[in-house]
């Protein structure tokens, strides 16, 4: 229950103005996150628990797309 609880709190981080260690540390905790609801949700199949980590990737994926950012498209 405490996973479940650590992963709400996670939800109402603020995204605004992070730097770029602190954008590896919020990915790097959500998918910790997502991979300790997964092995909770394959014992109870709880679609809340479903819920909750489809929200968490979310905002993984956000993080994410702003580290990696827009490639460069060379001329060649």
């Amino acid at each position: 229950m405490d996973i479940i609880n650590e992963a709400l709190e996670f939800e109402q981080v603020k995204l605004k103005s992070l730097t770029t260690s602190n954008r590896i540390e919020i990915s790097r905790k959500a998918k910790l996150l997502i991979l300790g609801l997964n092995e909770i949700y394959k014992r109870r199949k709880d679609e809340q628990i479903m819920d909750i980590m489809k929200r968490l990737t979310t905002i993984k994926r956000k993080v994410e797309k702003r580290l990696n950012g827009k490639h460069l498209i060379s001329n060649i």
